[in-house]
């Protein structure tokens, strides 16, 4: 299988074993969703993510240590600062996005959305020549966009109207949720290809979740927010999804500058289901069978794509 060309060198050990950490973040960020609502709906949007991402932070810069700036000198500007506001806006999206949701379900669609970020991850790192692909991956992207639509639109029960206008009907309902959540889509890919292509091996999650944890209080204490209120259980919550994030970027931090990036991606295919599988249990919705056929029509597609970047 090939790997995206990578401005630093690895032997083929090392490179199986940061692929092998980078796809640890998948099982992490499987239980995202669920708790992100389940921290907004005790803190509101924007203080359950301020507070979910604080922790994390805390969490990233007590064991990886804050970066010397001298060390900071020699990593590329490009990185820190264009991939730390790409990382910054994808995390304020996704978090403010299922925060905003109107209901339980409705979070579990703006979960779905997010999780077409594994194909284009692929797509643009075709456009930018950091993977070779064959034709098949644009029937792959079809059906992860089929999928999303099955997602979207529902079974159109006691409705007349044609598919596509049942799903812009849907969406509008919360046209600024689904807005941040096809935002949080596309940034996601972005930050990785530029990420594995200048970030010379220096991991800075750290200070980028620190940021997004300033900007977040910031709009906070901004506007007016619902009173945060906290119980021992949504305590206990704001932990598991702190050191969940934590861990989970930081694998994959490491698996994009020094891992194989299309074996990540393929793994990463298979969370729209756990992570659906999650939430469902998690905040005791049960999505109809649209939804679910949307699920692995993405990830069916995700492999699809994943398929297609193979080569002999």
């Amino acid at each position: 299988m090939s790997s995206p060309a990578s401005p630093v060198s690895h032997d083929a050990a090392s490179v199986r074993r940061a692929t092998l950490i980078g796809l640890v973040a998948v099982l992490c960020w499987s239980s995202t969703v669920g708790l992100i609502r389940s921290v907004s709906e005790a803190l509101g949007a924007l203080g359950g993510a301020a507070m979910l991402y604080s922790v994390s932070a805390a969490l990233l810069l007590a064991v990886q240590g804050v970066p010397r700036v001298a060390q900071l000198r020699s990593v590329s500007k490009v990185y820190l600062l264009g991939c730390g506001l790409l990382f910054v806006l994808y995390e304020i999206c996704l978090s403010v996005a299922i925060g905003l949701a109107q209901d339980r379900a409705q979070s579990m669609e703006l979960g779905m959305i997010n999780y077409l970020w594994p194909s284009l991850t692929i797509v643009l790192a075709v456009l930018c020549r950091q993977q070779g692909a064959r034709w098949w991956l644009w029937p792959g992207v079809a059906l992860c966009i089929w999928g999303l639509v099955r997602v979207l639109s529902g079974d159109g029960a006691g409705s007349d109207l044609p598919w596509w206008q049942e799903l812009l009907a849907h969406m509008r309902s919360n046209p600024l949720a689904y807005a941040l959540a096809f935002a949080a889509a596309a940034l996601w890919p972005v930050y990785s290809v530029l990420s594995r292509i200048h970030g010379g091996g220096f991991n800075g999650v750290g200070l980028f979740v620190l940021l997004t944890a300033v900007v977040l209080w910031g709009q906070w204490l901004a506007v007016d927010t619902v009173p945060l209120r906290w119980s021992w259980g949504v305590a206990l919550e704001v932990l598991a999804i702190g050191a969940s994030t934590a861990v989970g970027y930081s694998c994959w931090e490491h698996g994009i500058q020094r891992g194989n990036l299309a074996v990540m991606a393929a793994g990463s295919y298979f969370a729209p289901v756990l992570s659906a599988l999650w939430a469902s249990l998690w905040l005791s919705v049960q999505p109809g069978w649209p939804f679910w056929q949307g699920v692995l029509l993405v990830t069916v597609g995700s492999l699809v794509c994943w398929g297609a970047t193979r080569v002999r």
